[in-house]
C-alpha cells in the first residue's frame, strides 16, 4: 500500500520542457505558470446522478465534459462519509482523528495547517465561495463569502469577510456568479478557488425554472430499496429511511400542517417555514402552483406502500432537479475558462462531500460504510498535463486532494499529510505500489446511527459498529455487491476475517488511529 506522496522541492517548479508527449500521440504545451485550480464541491452528490458514472436517473452534460476531457475516479472514496468531516479532510490532507473535526458538532481549527494557507504562501491568490459548514472562520483564504451554516436555496444570506449580507435569486445561481467575478479579478496570477455549492443537500429546494421536471418520469425503487437488515443491527437502529424518516412537509413539499412529523425530524416545521418564507411572493405563487400538484396526488393515496413510493418518487425528483441546476453552473464555469483562455492551464475538479443513498437499502443520506456513502464521485480535467478519457479504476480517497493540487503546484508536501498525490493516476492512469486497501472511521450518533470503522480491499469489506452498540459485518463483494449478507459468522470465512483484522489493526496503526476493540 503506498502511503507517501510524491515529493518535490518548495516553491514553484517550472518546467523547462518546451513540450509533453503522452502515449498514442498526445501533445500538450507545457504551461509557463503553475496552474489555476478550481475545486467545485457540490454537498451530498451521489456518483448515482451523475451520466459520466453510468446514472439512468439524469443527464450532466457539464459534469462529463470534466470527465470526457481529463479522469474520472471509478473508485474514489471517502474516510467519514458526513459533511463537516470531509471538508475538513479536503483542507488539510489528514484523516478526522487528526485534523480534530470527527462530527458535524465540532468546531475545525482553522489555525492548523491547510491547503489554501500552503498554496497563499507560495504566491497564490485564494478564495473560497458558498457552503463552508465548519463553524469557525474561514482561514487561508484572501478572499471568503460563504453560506452561514448549511445556508438556505432562495435569496439566501452570505457572510462574506466577516460581514452579513444577502443576495436575490438562486443559491447555486449566486454562488457562481459570486466565484466567477471573483476569478476575473484575480487571473492575472495563480489562483485557488473552492466552489462549493449547498445543493442537493437535505431537503432539496430545486430552481424554480425546474419544478416541473421529472413530472413525467418514474422512478424505480432501487434493488435494495426493501432490504429486509436482517443480521444487521445497526441498520435495525438508523432513522434515516424513505419509508419511516422523511418529512411529508419539509422533504416530500406536501402542504400539510397536520401531518405527523417524525421523532428524528422534530426540527421540520419550524425549518420549513424559514425556508418557504424566503421565497418572494411571486416566487410564493409559482412555488404553490406547482406543488398544488404533487398535493392532489398525496390527497388521493390510501395504501402505506404507495404513500412510500409516492415518498422516493419526490424526494428523487427534488433531488435530481437540484443537480441540474448543479451541472448548469459547472458548465457557466467551463464556458468562463474556454472564454478567457484559462482553460489549458487550470485545474477543474468536480466532487462532493461524500456519497448519498437515493433509496438503495431503503435510505436516504449517508454515513454508513456501504457503498452508495462511502464511495463520492471526482472528475478531474487539466488539459496541460491529463491526457482526456480516462478512467483511474485504483482507489483513491478525499485524503490525496491537498497532496494532489499541491504536487501539480510544484509545491512540496508536508511530510505530515496522509494522503498520496494522485498525479501519477491522473498522468498514467496507474502506477504501482498504490495503495490497495481503504480505512474509514465514522464516529457520529445523530439520526440512531451507530460509530463504526473498517476496512475495504476491493473483494472484502469488514466494518465494526462499536458505539452504542457492538457488531462486526462482513461483505463478500465478489458474490455480493448489493451488501445483503452479512458473513461475519459463517465459519466459511473465519480465515478472511482474521486475515481483515490484522490488517485493520495495522491500517490504524499507520494512521494513528488509536482504537480498543
Amino acid at each position: 500500500m503506498k502511503t507517501n506522496p510524491i515529493r518535490l522541492l518548495p516553491g514553484f517548479v517550472l518546467s523547462v520542457l518546451l513540450c509533453q508527449t503522452w502515449e498514442m500521440g498526445y501533445t500538450r504545451q507545457f504551461p509557463a505558470r503553475p496552474p489555476n485550480i478550481i475545486f467545485i464541491m457540490a454537498d451530498d452528490h451521489a456518483y448515482q446522478a451523475i451520466s459520466a458514472y453510468g446514472s439512468t436517473l439524469i443527464k450532466t452534460p457539464n459534469i462529463d465534459r470534466i470527465a470526457r476531457e481529463g479522469a474520472l475516479m471509478s473508485n474514489g472514496f471517502v474516510t467519514n462519509s458526513v459533511c463537516s468531516p470531509s471538508r475538513a479532510v479536503i483542507l488539510t490532507g489528514k484523516y478526522s482523528h487528526i485534523n480534530g473535526l470527527r462530527d458535524n458538532g465540532t468546531y475545525f481549527n482553522g489555525a492548523q495547517q491547510t491547503l489554501p494557507k500552503i498554496l497563499k504562501e507560495n504566491g497564490y491568490r485564494t478564495a473560497i465561495v458558498g457552503k463552508w459548514h465548519l463553524w469557525s472562520e474561514p482561514t487561508g483564504f484572501d478572499y471568503w463569502n460563504i453560506l452561514p451554516a448549511q445556508g438556505h436555496y432562495y435569496n439566501p444570506p452570505f457572510i462574506k469577510m466577516g460581514k452579513d449580507t444577502c443576495y436575490k435569486g438562486y443559491v447555486t445561481d449566486i454562488i457562481t456568479d459570486l466565484a466567477l467575478q471573483w476569478i476575473d479579478s484575480n487571473r492575472g496570477q495563480p489562483f485557488f478557488l473552492m466552489l462549493h455549492h449547498k445543493a442537493p443537500h437535505r431537503n432539496c429546494m430545486p430552481p424554480l425554472k425546474y419544478l416541473h421536471q421529472f413530472d413525467e418520469v418514474k422512478f424505480p425503487l432501487p434493488a435494495t430499496f426493501n432490504d429486509s437488515y436482517k443480521n444487521r443491527p445497526a441498520l435495525q437502529r438508523q432513522q434515516i429511511s424513505v419509508a419511516h424518516d422523511l418529512d411529508l412537509r419539509y422533504d416530500t413539499k406536501i402542504p400539510c400542517d397536520t401531518c405527523a412529523v417524525t421523532t428524528i425530524n422534530s426540527w421540520a416545521p419550524a425549518e420549513w417555514q424559514r425556508e418557504i418564507e424566503r421565497l418572494t411572493p411571486a416566487e410564493r405563487r409559482q412555488w404553490d402552483s406547482a406543488y398544488a400538484l404533487e398535493y392532489e396526488q398525496f390527497k388521493n393515496i390510501h395504501d402505506p406502500a404507495a404513500l412510500v413510493k409516492f415518498q422516493f418518487q419526490r424526494y428523487l425528483e427534488d433531488y435530481l432537479r437540484c443537480v441540474l441546476s448543479v451541472d448548469d453552473n459547472v458548465g457557466r464555469v467551463l464556458q468562463y475558462l474556454d472564454e478567457h483562455g484559462l482553460s489549458e492551464n487550470t485545474i477543474v475538479i468536480y466532487t462532493s462531500d461524500q456519497g448519498f443513498y437515493l433509496g438503495e437499502h431503503g435510505l436516504y443520506d449517508k454515513r454508513f460504510m456501504y457503498n452508495e456513502s462511502f464511495r463520492s464521485p471526482m472528475v478531474v480535467r487539466y488539459p496541460a498535463k491529463i491526457r482526456p478519457k480516462q478512467q483511474v479504476s485504483q482507489f483513491t480517497l478525499n485524503l490525496d486532494i491537498a497532496p494532489t493540487l499541491l504536487d501539480y503546484a510544484g509545491i512540496a508536501i508536508p511530510a505530515d499529510m496522509q494522503g498520496a498525490s494522485m498525479r501519477p493516476l491522473l498522468e498514467k492512469g496507474k502506477t504501482p505500489n498504490w495503495r490497495n486497501e481503504i480505512y474509514y472511521h465514522y464516529y457520529e450518533l445523530s439520526f440512531g446511527l451507530t460509530r463504526h470503522y473498517g476496512i475495504y480491499t476491493g473483494r472484502y469489506k469488514l466494518i465494526h459498529f462499536y458505539d452504542p452498540i457492538d457488531a462486526w459485518e462482513l461483505y463478500d463483494l465478489k458474490k455480493d455487491k448489493l451488501e445483503i449478507n452479512n458473513l461475519y459468522n459463517d465459519p466459511r470465512y473465519l480465515k478472511a476475517v482474521k486475515a481483515l483484522k490484522e490488517r485493520l489493526r495495522s491500517l490504524q496503526k499507520f494512521y494513528k488511529d488509536e482504537v480498543n476493540w
